[in-house]
């Protein structure tokens, strides 16, 4: 039988996970990665602990499936996007810890140059924000010493996190990345489909650093012989937000997904046009094969599993995450209670970087239980307000797709139903992140030939419809938007 492996770096963990053709999981091997907070609003990763996790991962995930490397037709990476990282090119040390795309430091910057922001909008599809990887690899070349000069002079290289890993995977014979990766650094040029020379001016990046740019499914190289006993073809790589709308076959226009991992990303099909966004989402590339780009529009919310993470490691209200199901469903509503977990700034359509979380609506008698039911509606809100924008933007959506480990939690899939007041999708694999970048790796491969043949390996699990009374459901998003009004900072635009 063929098999496919996908590495699937994110920002809270790496996973390996072995698929069949068919897109049903053999194996996965997990290892958590944690977060560093240097400063309030600073957010790094350890690059090469990410590095050491992946091969782990992947030979658990190898021998847990009683697979060999020469049992693997293709590998694919998925990755967190915007998360940059700079290192030598002589000895493959990163020169600073990985700068994560939820980090905030350079908000002075973006917020000092917001008059460059349409003739920034109009080449990349982004917003001047501290989310986007150019900002953070100018602050890591001015902050280390030394490093710009060495830049300049083509000793170091940049990659977000997927040609981190392909650098370290190929035994450094490979400095590529794919155009939805690129397209999140806010260097890259969606017209032209290269890096941007004025762009590289303007945030002060040599070109020297950069990857070279390459489609979603083509050919990255072959693994070090050494890591896994043989060489194993990397056949696809996309971001994170991407691969999963591979992975749910949104591959027609005006076909939606949303993805709920440690923030929550909505994608909407464009196909070949450039839409750009009157309500502050972003313009993206979906997926480039053959040398086409595909384009959607996307929006991002920073925090969404994050907030659940945050109830159990910071606050200790719950023990695990399946804890907040129960307590959930342990009340009939959160009596007016609202958290905005703008913990990192608060992400489209509003892009405040100075917002900072609340909880609104406290009395005596609120409990744990009306605080972890809040935490998950806000998840359900901010869905809302990205499907409101889309919908001003582009098409009116009939029905959304989910995926990610929130959406295992029936009570909040049927909550967002009730509060998007439109039917929401659960596949019958939820892994569609890790999925879309097998998908892309077999098509590079030959084990797929078409977009059409992995369109029909999508099955739905369960759809959830509104139960919820459309004026109610008003009624608590009219409650939501008074709480954001009341977290957005005093420059917010």
């Amino acid at each position: 039988m063929t098999m496919l492996l996908a590495i699937d770096q994110g920002t809270t963990s790496t996973r390996a996970i072995v698929f069949d053709r068919h897109g049903n999981k053999h194996a996965v091997a997990q290892r958590e990665l944690p977060q560093h907070f240097p400063q309030p609003g600073w957010v790094e990763h350890d690059a090469e602990q990410i590095w050491q996790d992946t091969v782990a991962c992947v030979r658990d995930a190898l021998t847990s499936a009683g697979l060999a490397a020469d049992g693997v037709a293709a590998i694919g990476i998925t990755n967190q996007r915007e998360t940059t990282v700079v290192w030598d090119r002589a000895t493959g040390t990163p020169i600073h810890r990985a700068i994560v795309w939820q980090d905030r430091r350079t908000s002075a910057f973006c917020q000092q140059h917001q008059d460059r922001g349409t003739w920034l909008n109009e080449k990349t599809g982004l917003l001047l924000d501290p989310y986007f990887s150019a900002t953070k690899i100018a602050w890591i070349l001015d902050a280390v010493p030394g490093a710009r000069e060495r830049a300049e002079k083509g000793e170091l290289a940049f990659g977000t996190i997927d040609s981190w890993l392909l650098w370290k995977l190929t035994g450094g014979t490979v400095h590529a990345t794919d155009a939805t990766n690129a397209c999140r650094t806010a260097l890259f040029n969606l017209h032209t489909q290269d890096w941007d020379d004025e762009l590289l001016a303007f945030f002060q990046v040599p070109r020297a650093l950069m990857p070279q740019i390459r489609d979603s499914a083509s050919d990255f190289g072959r693994t070090d012989p050494a890591l896994f006993g043989a060489p194993i073809q990397i056949g696809g790589i996309a971001g994170d937000q991407q691969a999963a709308t591979v992975g749910q076959a949104c591959f027609s226009p005006g076909m939606i997904k949303s993805t709920y991992g440690t923030g929550c990303f909505m994608v909407l099909n464009t196909g070949d046009e450039i839409r750009l966004s009157k309500n502050r989402l972003l313009t993206t590339v979906a997926y480039r094969l053959g040398g086409k780009p595909t384009f959607a529009l996307e929006g991002s919310i920073f925090v969404a599993g994050a907030a659940v993470q945050w109830l159990r490691d910071a606050v200790h209200l719950i023990k695990a995450a399946g804890d907040t199901e129960g307590l959930a469903k342990s009340i009939d509503d959160t009596q007016g209670v609202y958290l905005v977990p703008a913990f990192t700034g608060l992400g489209a359509p509003y892009w405040d970087p100075e917002a900072r979380g609340a909880i609104f609506g406290l009395t005596r008698d609120t409990g744990i239980a009306h605080i972890v039911r809040a935490a998950l509606e806000s998840v359900c809100y901010q869905t809302r307000d990205l499907l409101m924008a889309m919908n001003n933007d582009a098409v009116a959506p009939t029905e959304l797709r989910v995926d990610g480990g929130m959406v295992v939690n029936d009570w909040l899939t049927q909550a967002m139903a009730d509060i998007l007041q439109i039917p929401v999708v659960r596949p019958q694999t939820v892994e569609t992140t890790a999925l879309g970048a097998a998908f892309l790796a077999g098509l590079q491969a030959g084990v797929y030939q078409s977009l059409d043949e992995i369109s029909a390996l999508w099955q739905e699990e369960r759809q959830f419809a509104p139960a919820m009374p459309a004026q109610r459901a008003d009624t608590l998003y009219a409650g939501w938007q008074d709480a954001v009004a009341r977290v957005r900072s005093a420059n917010a635009t």
